[in-house]
């Protein structure tokens, strides 16, 4: 009996040393209230049964664990677990057992996570690699540094030996050097600030930063610009006022003197001296003196002061006289530039031809007179065709029109735009006759007027007029539509944005009003509108913030909830008017047919 009763302790005491082991796993990592239950953890493991059912344990407390934890613990606990180990029944203690091992299981499990992910991170082995290079590199370099140390130091003796007679001369040296020092600083302190002149330094590429768009700003340039300009358009103003003869007294003094001075050859000092007495005389203003040598009065013109808070229609509205001025003011440059381009790139043969043969007896006569004389017949000739001829010219248009040669030659140079149409022009006569001869060799059906012939050839951007709007052949575009009106078509009825407005040609014939979309696809996107269905017509301001009276025309129809709007069109009441007296015009036609 006794025997028995010591296996059986034996038996309790191996099992408590496992629990023991099991608490102390179960303690090194993470709490127990981080880990799953034992009802909720996986219930599959290498050593467990599958007749098996895990059970769930309850959690001990915190004095319990503690006092499992402790191995040097009082040996009245210990006995007290191995006492309540002993009621317990074999099956319990297994499953206990297996609830400990699965957690063991599930932390070891974790860990391995966390391990990989660390790694993951880290990449320890890339970094490893990439120490080993650096050190190799690091090697490499010192072993470099230290071969370049070694033969600078081998060179060092030899080149200082040689060195070692110089310093037993005589203090001659060491004065010849102190005298050429102070030479040199002398010569630096004098001639340094030039010689730092014509140092050669890269050239800096600065980027200017342009200035936002506000129509303050706008004014004021303008500003500005005119001020700037009102020099020389004096100047000019005076100059013609000389050539027409606006005061009589004073054109007849110049003349005189102009003539004297270019028979006696001092046409240049002339006009050194005028500029000479131009600028004293500036500077008699520029001192406050009230002086006026102006042959034309000049009229003062009132200075509005700038505003502060401008409308946005004020604003749209100054923007845009800035951009008509400006439009017109490049406009012209570009026409003298592109006419004096014209004339030397022989663009009008018989133009340019003048000017090479004047060329060449200019040449000539340089060659074989001298200088005086012909200086003296440029500045008559000069002087008579500017108080005499341009006189006469300008007072008789007719004549300057026949015998005014730099006039006419002037006027008759293309600028591009011209020689860009009168291609055009000739492209489509050649196309034309083609066209004719073609039809003409062809014979032309019997029964078809010349009206309806006509229409056959008329041709939108993709192919023939009626064939793009499923119209009849006699259909074609008004003579003042011929080529149609840009705009685009605002349909409010539509929701989407591609179908809502779209750009594209608006044209008008006898009993329709078409609307050619620009983007390529089929006819659907067209817009065909019957005359006589028009319930209304009249002209459309699409933005009220904007000044004026708009840029387009709405038209209602039965089919329309609401009118159809055509914006953006820059000749909107050219359009209109058209619109509106054919409407009439049919509407009539249709009323008398009726009654």
């Amino acid at each position: 009996m006794d025997s028995n009763r010591h296996v059986k302790v034996k038996q309790k005491s191996a099992v408590l040393n496992m629990l023991k082991r099991l608490d102390k796993i179960r303690f090194r990592g993470h709490k127990r209230d981080e880990f799953l239950d034992l009802a909720e953890s996986p219930n599959a493991s290498d050593t467990e049964c599958g007749d098996e059912i895990p059970v769930k344990i309850p959690r001990t407390s915190l004095r319990e664990n503690d006092e499992l934890r402790d191995p040097a613990g009082p040996g009245a606990i210990n006995m007290a677990s191995g006492v309540q180990d002993f009621n317990r029944t074999e099956s319990d203690r297994l499953n206990e057992i297996k609830g400990h091992l699965e957690i063991a299981l599930l932390e070891k499990h974790f860990l391995q996570e966390e391990l990989r992910k660390l790694r993951e991170e880290t990449n320890a082995e890339i970094l490893k690699q990439e120490l080993e290079k650096e050190r190799q590199r690091r090697l490499e370099l010192e072993q470099k540094v230290n071969e370049i140390l070694k033969t600078r130091t081998e060179e060092l003796p030899t080149t200082q030996q040689p060195a070692k007679p110089p310093t037993q001369v005589n203090g001659t040296d060491k004065r010849s050097q102190m005298m050429c020092s102070r030479v040199q600083k002398w010569f630096y302190d004098k001639f340094g600030e030039y010689v730092e002149d014509f140092r050669f330094q890269p050239e800096e590429n600065t980027v200017e930063t342009e200035e936002p768009l506000s129509a303050r700003r706008l004014t004021e340039n303008m500003r500005r610009l005119k001020r700037g300009a009102k020099p020389v358009t004096n100047f000019v103003k005076n100059l013609s006022a000389l050539s027409d003869w606006y005061s009589i007294y004073t054109s007849a003094i110049a003349f005189i003197i102009y003539m004297n001075a270019v028979w006696h050859g001092w046409a240049i000092p002339m006009f050194l001296f005028l500029a000479i007495l131009r600028l004293s005389l500036n500077y008699l203003i520029a001192r406050g003196w009230r002086i006026q040598w102006s042959i034309v009065p000049e009229v003062s013109e009132p200075i509005e002061p700038p505003k502060e808070d401008l409308t946005v229609s004020e604003k749209f509205q100054l923007v845009l006289d800035v951009a008509q001025k400006a439009q017109n003011l490049f406009g012209k440059m570009a026409d003298i530039l592109e006419k004096i381009k014209n004339l030397f790139m022989w663009v009008q043969p018989e133009i340019t031809q003048k000017l090479y043969i004047v060329l060449w007896a200019a040449f000539i006569a340089s060659c074989f007179f001298p200088y005086r004389i012909i200086g003296l017949a440029m500045g008559l000739y000069a002087g008579i065709k500017f108080f005499l001829i341009d006189f006469i010219f300008k007072r008789c248009p007719r004549l300057r029109a026949k015998y005014d040669t730099p006039y006419i030659i002037w006027t008759n140079l293309p600028t591009d735009p011209q020689l860009k149409e009168r291609s055009n022009a000739t492209v489509s006569r050649r196309v034309q006759t083609a066209s004719s001869r073609s039809y003409v060799g062809s014979g032309a059906p019997t029964g078809v007027n010349k009206d309806e012939d006509s229409s056959r050839f008329h041709t939108t951007k993709r192919g023939n007029f009626h064939e793009v709007f499923n119209l009849s052949e006699n259909e074609r575009p008004l003579a003042v539509c011929e080529n149609g009106w840009r705009c685009c078509l605002i349909n409010r009825d539509k929701k989407m944005p591609t179908d809502y407005i779209r750009n594209g040609v608006l044209y008008v014939t006898e009993n329709y009003l078409c609307f050619e979309s620009s983007k390529s696809g089929s006819s659907k996107r067209n817009k065909v509108i019957k005359l006589t269905e028009i319930t209304d017509i009249q002209k459309y301001k699409v933005l009220s913030v904007l000044p004026g009276s708009g840029m387009g025309i709405s038209v209602s129809t039965p089919s329309t909830q609401k009118p159809l709007v055509f914006g953006a069109m820059v000749h909107r009441d050219e359009a209109f008017e058209t619109i509106f007296n054919q409407y009439v015009k049919i509407t009539s036609a249709a009323s008398n047919s009726e009654s």
